[in-house]
Formats: C-alpha cells, structure tokens, sequence
C-alpha cells in the first residue's frame, strides 16, 4: 500500500521559511518522479514544483521559482520542499504527488502529468 505522508507545515511570518518532507513508503521511490502542489482557499489545486527520478530534472512554478527549493532522498524516501521568502500568496494546503513519467520531452512534463498517488496534505499558513 503507497503512502505518502507530509510534514512540516505550520504558521509563519511573511518573509520567513518553512521546510517541507514527504515520506514515502510502499513503493520503490527511484522509479517516481515526485512533484508538489498546492490548494489555497477558495483556489484550485495548483503545481508548485517537481523533481525526476534521479533528481536529474527539477521544474517551478514560475512564481516560486528562486524561492523554492525541491530535493529527494532515494536512500531515505523522502522528498523535501524547503521554502523561504515566503508571502500571504503562498498559504495553501501543500500536497506531495508521485508519478511515473514515461518518455519526459520537456520539462513541463513535470508539471501537466497525472499524478498517481497523493499526500494528505499539510496546511501553510503566511501572515502579512
């Protein structure tokens, strides 16, 4: 049985940092691409950032881009989203998403694939 299992959000001023971690268990995380997306209220869910299997290629959503930094640990099954400068804009519910790109042409691959197994979730909250 896949799980994916959040951690590390909470509540933190404008301009601060959080650091986010996904574990995984049941499957095999090398053969995964793993992404992260977002839902914020009253907004749909949104891609905010993806990493490839061997970590060879990683893509962001433009507006967390040099914000936002996507890392993995195959040996410790863990996928990490640490986040800094971050801003009101950025309060969401963050989720971690595994998928198995076949055949990737570009790098927004990453971002417009089904994924196939989801988190629950884990809440980020930004004050102003």
């Amino acid at each position: 049985q896949v799980q994916l299992v959040e951690s590390g959000g909470g509540l933190v001023q404008a301009g601060g940092s959080l650091r986010l971690s996904c574990a995984a268990s049941g499957l095999t995380l090398s053969t995964y691409d793993m992404g992260w997306f977002r839902q914020g209220p009253g907004k749909e869910r949104e891609f905010v950032a993806a990493i490839s299997r061997a970590g060879t290629y990683i893509y962001y959503k433009d507006s967390v881009r040099g914000r936002f930094l996507i890392s993995r640990s195959n040996a410790k099954n863990t996928v990490a989203l640490q986040m800094n400068s971050l801003k009101p804009e950025d309060t969401a519910v963050y989720y971690c998403a595994a998928a198995q790109i076949a055949g990737m042409s570009s790098l927004s691959d990453l971002a417009v694939t089904p994924y196939e197994y989801w988190g629950q979730g884990t809440q980020v909250t930004v004050s102003s």
